[in-house]
């Protein structure tokens, strides 16, 4: 069997994804790198240069818990339940300046990667500085204890703060192809500049976005965000190639785990755990969740950007659909089983704990794994992947004909339409050698239809 199509498919798409990206060569690539450096660089330094002062701040205990703006800043009511748990206070600062020292880092790292591996692309050049910049004036950290310790440097940190902003919207509106598409969305673009530069105005100025009301808070987010992802649903079913989408599915993926995961975790915490929110405790260390779950945001634009040929995300996004739906299942039940199981028994014998009844309850999951997983499963195909469910029934029908077909001629035919409606390639043959006399070869070619579904 001859495949001709996937290489020159490659081939062409790889060009069209070079013609639309901007290319920076000879004294333009000189002068982006060098802006981006004469931004990035100075702007890392007041991270680092703060990092004295919010050690210090951390260790400071607060009046209250409303005066406590600061990660990890507590009273001193909540910096003695440390010391009882065996936790120093310079201890916890320490702790506290390594944790957000490595979460800046591998944000900074992966925009450096991308710099360094494609900083003659106008789309990559724009997410390596916007995943450097973004989190750089993240509140309460070091940039905000160094404007406590020296106001003269407020407004220059309040500017990194604003280029990171818009950076990381526009990174968002135009990535992958680095265009406005469509072309309403260039409207956008001033209101994502007007929101982020609202908070370099005095705090008591009305022009100050904390000063807004509430209603253009929203209505400002409202706009911009859910324009972003109107333009990227379109870009993706109407303008995007297919290597475009498996860039664009990357982040949307990592995208997607972040907020899911921010909605079970603060659930989670609300309902079940309420005790872990409580501020000024050592229980609320578990909120640092939060900022590592953002962390698969950088991972995932730099493999959009740098690998997304390397891993097939289909996969990743098949399992994760599957396994994650099969977790909220199973959680789902084994809470009924186990709440249900105790009131009834808790109403025939009137013990309301019965140690029997999570042991069944956790049978009846083991049990009920497989074949949940493979109902998901198919399900999951079915909706999501119809061609490869689709092909999967095409094979189990052509394994069956295998044991009653004896016509070569027939056989081969059928080998060809198997392969073309489950792999779908631009051309196939079939060639059987016959090395005795007599027999005769057996060629054929198929071409498939001239119409054919476009990936999605």
């Amino acid at each position: 069997m001859n495949v001709s199509n996937g290489e020159q498919q490659r081939k062409s798409e790889s060009a069209h994804l070079s013609a639309v990206n901007t290319h920076f060569t000879g004294f333009w690539l000189v002068l982006a790198r060098t802006v981006w450096l004469a931004l990035v660089l100075p702007s890392l330094g007041l991270f680092v240069v703060g990092l004295p002062a919010y050690y210090q701040r951390v260790q400071m205990p607060c009046a209250s818990v409303d005066t406590c703006t600061f990660a990890g800043e507590m009273t001193a009511k909540g910096l003695r339940a440390l010391s009882t748990l065996g936790i120093s206070v310079s201890g916890y600062a320490t702790l506290n300046v390594i944790f957000w020292v490595t979460i800046i880092a591998i944000w900074s790292v992966m925009g450096f990667l991308i710099f360094w591996r494609k900083s003659n692309e106008g789309m990559a050049l724009l997410a390596a500085f916007a995943l450097a910049m973004f989190n750089i004036t993240y509140p309460g950290l070091s940039t905000s204890a160094l404007t406590s310790a020296y106001p003269v440097l407020v407004l220059p940190t309040m500017l990194v703060g604003v280029l990171g902003q818009v950076a990381i919207d526009l990174f968002f509106l135009l990535f992958p192809s680095g265009r406005l598409v469509p072309r309403w969305t260039g409207l956008i673009i001033p209101l994502i500049i007007i929101q982020a530069a609202s908070v370099v105005f005095p705090p008591t100025s009305p022009l100050n976005q904390n000063n807004w009301p509430g209603w253009l808070n929203g209505l400002f987010a409202l706009v911009i965000y859910g324009s972003i992802l109107i333009a990227q649903i379109y870009r993706y079913r109407h303008a995007s190639t297919s290597l475009q989408r498996q860039q664009t599915k990357w982040v949307v993926f990592g995208m997607s785990i972040v907020v899911t995961g921010l909605f079970v975790f603060g659930l989670l915490f609300s309902l079940f755990f309420p005790a872990l929110t409580q501020p000024d405790t050592p229980y609320s260390l578990i909120t640092l969740v939060y900022p590592l779950l953002w962390l698969l945001l950088p991972f995932s634009i730099g493999i959009a950007i740098l690998r997304y040929r390397l891993y097939d995300i289909d996969v990743l996004i098949n399992r994760t659909l599957v396994y994650g739906g099969l977790s909220g299942i199973l959680v789902a039940l084994y809470a009924g089983l186990t709440i249900g199981l105790e009131s009834l028994v808790g109403r025939l014998t009137g013990q309301s704990s019965q140690p029997a009844i999570i042991v069944v309850s956790t049978l009846a999951i083991a049990t009920l794994f497989q074949p949940l997983r493979h109902r998901l499963q198919d399900v999951i195909d079915r909706r999501f992947y119809r061609r490869k469910y689709d092909a999967q029934k095409t094979l189990t029908a052509f394994a069956s004909t295998l044991h009653s077909e004896v016509d070569l001629q027939q056989l081969s035919e059928h080998v060809l339409v198997v392969v073309n409606e489950t792999m779908q390639p631009m051309h196939a043959s079939l060639w059987l050698y016959a090395p005795k006399p007599g027999i005769e070869n057996v060629s054929r070619r198929v071409e498939p239809p001239k119409t054919r579904e476009n990936d999605s």
